[in-house]
C-alpha cells in the first residue's frame, strides 16, 4: 500500500480502530470536541510587493467567501481598520458572505486608524508590519484605548454591533482587557509559537488550543479566575506537532510548517494536510482538540487556491462524519467560556510520522504548564517544559514597545530549541546508571497514550529489557514512574543542554530547582524525588520508591 493511500484510509476512519489496535498507540475516552475555526483577515494594502494591489487583495477575499459558501461552512473574517472602511469589503461581507458567518476585527495597526484616533502615524507604509508600528504594543495604554474606541465606533456604524471577536498576531494585555469590559468581545485568536519569524518572538505558551490570558501578559496563561482575562485566546494557524518546533534550529529565525495554505511542504500539501487533520480528529486531546484553517489575504488566491482547495473538501468531510465542529470564533469563545471557568488541560498527540522517520508526539497543556515529549523511533526525551505564572508581567503592559521586534515568553525548565544546536540537542532522557557509576541513556518502544479524565493524560512505554515506564500528566504536576524495576534497576532523567546555552537555573536542590527568566524568581518542585547536581549535565532528578513527581505549580 502506498504512503498516500494509507494516510488516505486513516483520515477517512478506515484504519484508524485497526491500525491503533494493533500498534497499542492510543486509547481515548469520551467525545471531545474537535473544532475547526476557518479565520481569513483582510488587509487593504500590501507594501511589501507591488504585483498585490488593491484589487487583488479584494478579489482572494472573494475567492475565499465564494469557497466558504459552495461548502455551506461557517467562516471568520477579520478586517483592519483600513479595510473595514473599504465599501467594496463592506458589501461583500454584507451581502455575499453565508448566513452563519462572522465578521470581526483584525488588530494590526494601519494609518487611516491611527488617524481617525487622532494619532500621529510613524510608520513607513500605510500598513507596516514592524512591531513597534503596526502592532497595539507599540502605542501607550491610552493610545491604544484611542484605537479601540475608534475602530469599535467605526465598526458598528457599519455592521450595527461591535465585534465579537478580535484577532492578531499579539495582542497586548491592556488592549484586550479594555475590548472586554467596554466592549463585550467574547474571543481572540493569535499566532503559533514561534523564535524570530517576522520579526515576533512567541515562545514558551500554551501550544496550539485556548487559554484565558493573564491580566498582566495576554500571552501568559491565567491560573486563577481572579487573575485572568475572561477572554479566550485560540492559538492560530495549525502548528506542526512534531517539526514545526525545530524547524530553524541553529539559527535565530524559525521557519513555518503550519496549515496555512501556500506553504508546499505542509498546509499546501496533500499528505501532510490529511495527516494533520487527522491528528485533530483523532488523536487522544482531553478537553478538546483545535485548530484554525485559512490565510491572511496578503498571499493571494493564486498562492493559496491549491492548498485551500485541498483543505476545505477535507474539512468539509470530517464535519459530514461528524468527527469536527467547523464554527465561527465566536461561536467558539463562547462555548470555551460555558465549558471552562479557568484554562483546562488539554493535549496535542501525533503518534505517525507524515515524513515517515519515526517520530511521535505528545504536547500537554495546563493553566500551570506545558510539556512536550518526542520519539524518534526508539530515542526519547522531554523536549520542552514551560511554566506560566500569572504574575509575570509582559513588557507591553504600561509602556509602549520601541524596538521593530516583538517577545513573548514564558518561563523555561526545558528548552529544547532555544538550548540546541544541530549537534547538542537539549533535553531530559531517561538514563540508568549501573553499580560502577557507568551510565546510558534508555531507549522507550511503543508509547501508549491515554485519556485517563478530564485533565489527566497517561503515556506508557517500554524499555528494551522489559521494564514498563509510566508518564502522568496532571493539571499541577508530572510524574514519571517504573512499574516493574528491580533493586539492581537504577534509573534517573537527567537534563543537558547546548555548552553555548544560556540557562536561567540558580540552584538545584533537593527538593527544588530555582530559576530566573528577566528577573523573575520561578521554581519547580520535586513532590517525589530528588533534585541534583551532576558532572556534565545541568541536573538530574532521581526517583524515590520508583517514582518522580514534579510540581510545577509551585509559585
Amino acid at each position: 500500500m502506498n504512503s498516500k493511500k494509507f494516510i488516505w484510509l486513516c483520515l477517512s476512519g478506515m484504519l484508524i480502530p485497526v491500525f491503533a489496535q494493533a500498534q497499542g498507540l492510543t486509547k481515548t475516552q469520551g467525545k471531545a470536541p474537535r473544532i475547526v475555526n476557518i479565520i481569513n483577515f483582510i488587509r487593504q494594502s500590501e507594501p511589501r510587493d507591488a504585483a498585490i494591489t488593491e484589487d487583488v487583495l479584494y478579489e482572494t477575499v472573494h475567492e475565499q467567501v465564494k469557497q466558504l459558501n459552495k461548502y455551506g461552512l461557517p467562516g471568520t473574517f477579520l478586517l483592519q481598520y483600513d479595510a473595514l472602511i473599504n465599501p467594496r469589503y463592506q458589501t461583500l461581507l454584507k451581502e455575499q458572505l453565508r448566513s452563519g458567518s462572522e465578521v470581526g476585527a483584525w488588530w494590526e495597526i494601519t494609518q487611516p486608524h491611527v488617524e481617525a484616533a487622532g494619532l500621529k502615524w510613524r510608520g513607513r507604509y500605510s500598513w507596516d508590519w514592524h512591531a513597534d508600528v503596526g502592532f497595539a504594543t507599540g502605542y501607550t495604554p491610552e493610545e491604544r484605548e484611542k484605537l479601540v474606541d475608534v475602530y469599535m465606533k467605526k465598526f458598528k456604524s457599519i455592521f450595527g454591533k461591535y465585534p465579537a471577536s478580535v484577532g492578531s498576531w499579539f495582542i497586548d494585555a491592556h488592549s484586550l482587557a479594555y475590548m472586554y469590559e467596554k466592549y463585550g468581545i467574547v474571543a481572540s485568536c493569535n499566532c503559533k509559537d514561534q523564535v524570530g519569524t517576522d520579526g515576533y518572538t512567541l515562545w514558551g505558551g500554551y501550544w496550539n488550543q485556548a487559554y484565558y490570558p493573564s491580566k498582566k501578559n495576554a500571552y501568559m496563561p491565567a491560573q486563577t479566575a481572579a487573575g485572568q482575562i475572561p477572554v479566550p485566546i485560540f492559538r492560530m494557524l495549525g502548528s506542526d506537532p512534531i517539526y514545526q518546533y525545530d524547524t530553524g534550529l541553529g539559527h535565530s529565525i524559525q521557519g513555518v510548517i503550519t496549515l496555512e495554505p501556500v506553504y508546499h511542504d505542509a498546509g499546501g500539501n496533500e499528505d501532510w494536510v490529511k495527516w494533520f487533520l487527522n491528528v485533530i480528529a483523532e488523536e487522544p486531546c482531553l478537553a478538546f482538540n483545535y485548530t484554525q484553517a485559512g490565510q491572511e489575504n496578503s498571499f493571494t488566491w493564486a498562492g493559496m487556491k491549491k492548498g485551500l482547495e485541498i483543505q476545505i473538501p477535507l474539512i468539509d468531510s470530517l464535519r459530514k462524519q461528524n468527527k469536527v465542529r467547523v464554527e465561527t470564533l465566536e461561536q467558539s469563545g463562547k462555548w470555551f467560556k460555558k465549558q471552562f471557568p479557568v484554562t483546562p488541560a488539554t493535549a496535542v498527540t501525533a503518534m505517525t510520522d507524515v515524513r515517515n522517520l519515526g517520530h511521535k508526539t505528545v504536547w500537554f497543556n495546563s493553566r500551570y504548564y506545558r510539556a512536550n515529549l518526542l520519539w524518534k523511533e526508539d530515542a526519547f526525551r522531554i523536549r520542552d517544559i514551560h511554566l506560566f505564572d500569572e504574575r509575570l508581567e509582559s513588557d507591553y503592559l504600561k509602556k509602549a514597545g520601541t524596538s521593530n521586534q516583538c517577545i513573548y515568553m514564558t518561563l523555561p525548565i526545558v528548552d529544547g530549541f532555544l538550548w540546541s544546536t544541530r549537534e547538542e540537542l537539549a533535553g531530559l532522557r531517561l538514563m540508568r546508571s549501573d553499580a560502577s557509576g557507568k551510565t546510558e541513556e534508555l531507549l522507550l518502544a511503543n508509547p501508549v497514550v491515554t485519556e485517563l479524565g478530564g485533565n489527566v493524560l497517561q503515556v506508557k512505554a517500554t524499555e528494551k529489557s522489559g521494564k514498563v515506564f509510566t508518564i502522568i500528566f496532571h493539571e499541577d504536576s508530572f510524574e514519571m514512574k517504573c512499574e516493574n524495576a528491580d533493586k539492581d534497576f537504577t534509573w534517573f532523567l537527567e537534563m543537558t543542554a547546548a555548552k553555548s546555552a544560556k540557562l536561567p537555573f540558580v540552584s538545584v536542590e533537593d527538593k527544588q530547582i530555582t530559576a530566573a527568566w528577566n528577573g523573575f524568581a520561578y521554581a519547580i518542585g520535586c513532590r517525589e524525588g530528588h533534585a541534583e547536581n551532576a558532572e556534565g549535565s545541568v541536573f538530574r532528578l532521581r526517583p524515590e520508591n520508583n517514582r518522580i513527581v514534579m510540581d510545577c505549580s509551585k509559585r
